[in-house]
């Protein structure tokens, strides 16, 4: 191998090493002051600690672009090296562009909190700010790639023809990647028109969880025992669902009882209103007890009591249940369900029983109709002899 080839190479080396220098002393100088001038910004200071990294290789990338624009074009392998810079260039720029995404959805995250009591308006932007982020994001790492092919001449010339034939390209990738394309469209439907929102209380396919995360192309929900649920967006689009907090987060939670009809309800009203009270779950705006159905049995109570949660009325329903089992079974225990029967004798019992006792005793029991025959055993209708009347004197 020749050395002395790249005798050349020498001078314009070592002027793209001092560019890539200058654009290292750049970065130091620059970094310090940005931060100081962005500091009591919320959005230039987020936009400027995600640009941290980039700007590492994005301003040495553009030293030594400069530095090679001005080297001759008989210089050579020149043209592959620029090309070679220009790629990397290109995905500097691409990485700047998500970070400055990033760095906007983290500010307005910031200044929307969602630890307050009421964050309905905060998960509403916090929902479009990521949804919107993700498909921004989305859109420049597509663009970055496009610009990156664009570079190499085959890749251009394919992508004029594909141009030229873009009705049929169009169809064929359309049917191809119809789900991707599908959930894409739901996900920017779902950041505008918000049927759901991070941190909702979804039902779905009766599982209980909230709204963890949410993508491009799919929802995670975050179930009551730490499970997750994957869920495609096109799905939230084609089927019903619940939200429990789509307006508000304030819920009012249910309990039933069945009891007895001989119940007083007053005392069970009352201890109903002293459990509620005396939790912090509850927030004062309801707490009603009402006899909603019967049987033939028992009556069934629905007691209804709200909080500014449904976490916070899940507990609260299961304090106030427990309280008034324990009420029941220490002072009411008549509360309880229970089966009643009334048990009757028929009509003529006890004088059914006494014939019966006669008859075995060999007693007439027909009031003169009928007699047991002390021989046989047997009844007869008319006298103890077997229906034959005895004359009322002996024969002469």
């Amino acid at each position: 191998m020749d050395l002395h080839a790249f005798d050349e190479w020498l001078i314009p080396l070592a002027t793209a090493l001092g560019a890539a220098l200058v654009g290292v002393l750049a970065y130091l100088v620059v970094r310090p002051i940005a931060r100081r001038i962005s500091r009591h910004a919320p959005v230039a200071d987020a936009v400027n600690r995600q640009l941290d990294k980039p700007l590492r290789f994005l301003l040495p990338l553009m030293a030594v672009q400069i530095a090679l624009e001005g080297e001759p074009d008989t210089l050579a392998h020149v043209d592959g090296v620029r090309q070679l810079v220009t790629v990397l260039l290109i995905g500097a720029f691409t990485a700047a562009a998500i970070a400055v995404v990033r760095g906007v959805a983290d500010a307005v995250a910031v200044l929307h909190p969602q630890d307050v009591a009421d964050n309905l308006e905060a998960r509403r932007v916090l929902t479009q700010t990521r949804v919107l982020a993700r498909i921004a994001i989305g859109i420049a790492l597509f663009a970055g790639m496009a610009f990156m092919l664009m570079t190499f001449p085959r890749a251009r010339q394919f992508g004029t023809s594909l141009l030229a034939s873009a009705g049929l390209s169009a169809l064929v990738i359309g049917l191809a990647a119809k789900s991707v394309f599908g959930n894409l469209l739901a996900g920017l439907q779902i950041a505008l028109s918000q049927p759901i929102r991070i941190d909702d209380v979804l039902i779905v396919q009766g599982e209980w969880g909230r709204v963890e995360e949410i993508t491009s192309t799919y929802v995670v929900m975050k179930i009551w025992d730490e499970r997750r649920l994957v869920i495609p967006l096109q799905w939230f689009i084609d089927n019903p669902f619940q939200n429990w907090t789509r307006t508000t987060s304030q819920i009012v939670g249910s309990v039933f009882f069945w009891v007895d009809y001989a119940t007083d309800l007053a005392p069970l009203r009352v201890e109903a209103t002293r459990l509620a009270q005396s939790s912090k779950d509850y927030d004062g705006r309801v707490c009603l007890l009402q006899v909603v159905d019967t049987s033939e049995r028992a009556m069934k109570l629905r007691l209804i009591v709200s909080s500014p949660s449904a976490g916070q009325s899940w507990d609260l329903c299961c304090l106030v249940r427990e309280g008034l089992i324990v009420l029941m079974q220490r002072e009411h225990p008549e509360a309880l369900p229970r089966i009643r029967a009334e048990m009757h004798e028929p009509t003529g019992a006890h004088r059914d029983a006494g014939q019966i006792d006669a008859r075995l005793a060999g007693q007439r029991t027909d009031r003169g109709t009928a007699a047991v025959n002390n021989d046989t055993g047997l009844t007869s209708l008319t006298a103890p002899t077997g229906g034959v009347l005895p004359p009322a004197e002996p024969p002469r």
